[in-house]
């Protein structure tokens, strides 16, 4: 065969090579902008959402604490406490616990004062974990006036909850793993289960404190009237601030059933109750808020 021949053979060779690579990698990012999601009542590119939700939390990051009075009349309080306290931190010792989507350090400084109250347990370590860095920057400002700031008891570390870096947050390494008010924010929450499910150890728990579907027929629809008239006029009149508070509104609105939501707890690999409330889930409040749980086996 001639040096030409050959020569013009590899030619057509690459460019067929060429034109299937460049096929592939169009296919590829074709592909991942067909995938849609929901942002509030809207449709939009799934790879969009991220950077979405982060304009909102950079947003509402300094009144974070308003935010969430303003969505349940100071509740929130009260629901973070008794979830906590249904997760007894301490009660078998020192715990290594990693709190997601908790940038301002809500969960992570309740875990460690009710180990140290109820148990006298100084041991127990919260990882806070929080894509947003606005976030994590008002939570380190409010741990700097507790006795745990530059301790080995918290630290902050802005990661996503889809994709933990496997370098620092290790498979099987935690006792318990905690998320409140902040999966529904998630772009894929089956992901966020999957890395939940990895970083947790055998026997190890998952729980998620999330506003839900409303089940009493008398509450349902005074909370829908309340959610979508007043919280977003609150967001306007506290903050000047209604897009954001609008999004937060619909975004509970889309997030799964109960039912539904503990089953993709357990199409992750987790353990759950059965699927009544009392079991795999605890209603708070007929349903406005609801503390979901697993164990990983």
């Amino acid at each position: 065969m001639s040096l030409l021949c050959s020569g013009a053979i590899r030619q057509s060779a690459t460019r067929k090579w060429a034109s299937r690579t460049f096929i592939r990698c169009t296919s590829s990012y074709s592909d991942r902008d067909q995938k849609t999601t929901s942002f509030g009542f809207k449709t939009i590119p799934a790879h969009e959402k991220e950077s979405m939700v982060k304009n909102v939390f950079d947003s509402v990051a300094s009144n974070y604490d308003l935010m969430n009075d303003a969505m349940s009349l100071g509740v929130h309080r009260l629901w973070k406490d008794e979830f906590v306290s249904s997760l007894k931190p301490g009660r078998r010792g020192p715990m290594r616990c990693i709190d997601v989507a908790g940038g301002t350090g809500d969960i992570a400084l309740r875990l460690l004062d009710f180990a140290r109250e109820k148990y006298a347990d100084r041991e127990t370590s919260v990882e806070v974990v929080d894509i947003n860095a606005q976030m994590l920057k008002e939570g380190h400002r409010r741990f700097k006036q507790t006795m745990y700031h530059n301790t080995p008891q918290v630290s902050f570390h802005e990661a996503n909850a889809q994709e933990l870096p496997v370098e620092k947050f290790i498979d099987n390494s935690y006792d318990l793993y905690t998320i409140a008010f902040g999966i529904r924010n998630c772009t894929s929450i089956p992901d966020v289960l999957k890395e939940a499910y990895r970083v947790l150890k055998p026997g190890a728990t998952f729980a998620c404190l999330e506003f839900n579907k409303v089940t009493n027929p008398l509450l349902g629809p005074i909370y829908d009237q309340y959610s979508f008239s007043v919280i977003p006029l609150l967001g306007t009149l506290l903050t000047g601030d209604r897009a954001s508070y609008q999004y937060l509104v619909e975004s509970i609105r889309k997030f799964p059933s109960q039912p539904e939501f503990a089953q993709m707890i357990r199409d992750a690999g987790f353990v759950t109750g059965k699927d009544i409330d009392g079991a795999a889930w605890n209603n708070l409040w007929g349903g406005v808020a609801c503390i979901h749980t697993g164990v990983k086996v």
